[in-house]
């Protein structure tokens, strides 16, 4: 069991910036790829970036391809988004994702088998 703990959500302006944490427990941390979903109210989770378990490779939403950024630490169990140029657009609850992942199927919600409780993250205009 991998529990997942997001944090640095909140209220920011237009063209600001945000950097999201999700710290996992487990001891395998390093074999996970590790993705950050957004969800917005009343719609289904949307891929915006995931890493594979080596930090090597990188993948993103085009949408959000050049305005973020995922890495991760392993020493620390952790990984981040940093997110700058946010939209009103990229408004919604940030989940963060574990599983063991193809990179064919990185970008698909159902590959994951674990989950955060997420983090609300508002862009006013």
């Amino acid at each position: 069991q991998v529990q997942l703990v997001e944090s640095g959500g909140g209220l920011v302006h237009s063209g600001g910036s945000l950097t999201l944490s999700c710290a996992a427990s487990t001891r395998t941390f390093n074999t996970y790829v590790m993705a950050w979903f957004r969800q917005a109210p009343g719609k289904e989770p949307e891929f915006v970036a995931a890493i594979d378990w080596s930090g090597d490779s990188t993948f993103y939403a085009d949408s959000r391809e050049g305005r973020f950024s995922i890495s991760r630490n392993g020493a620390k169990n952790t990984v981040y988004l940093q997110m700058s140029g946010l939209k009103p657009d990229d408004t919604g609850v940030f989940y963060c994702a574990a599983g063991h992942v193809q990179h064919s199927s990185i970008r698909n919600d159902g590959e994951y088998l674990y989950w955060g409780q997420g983090t609300q993250v508002t862009v006013s205009s």
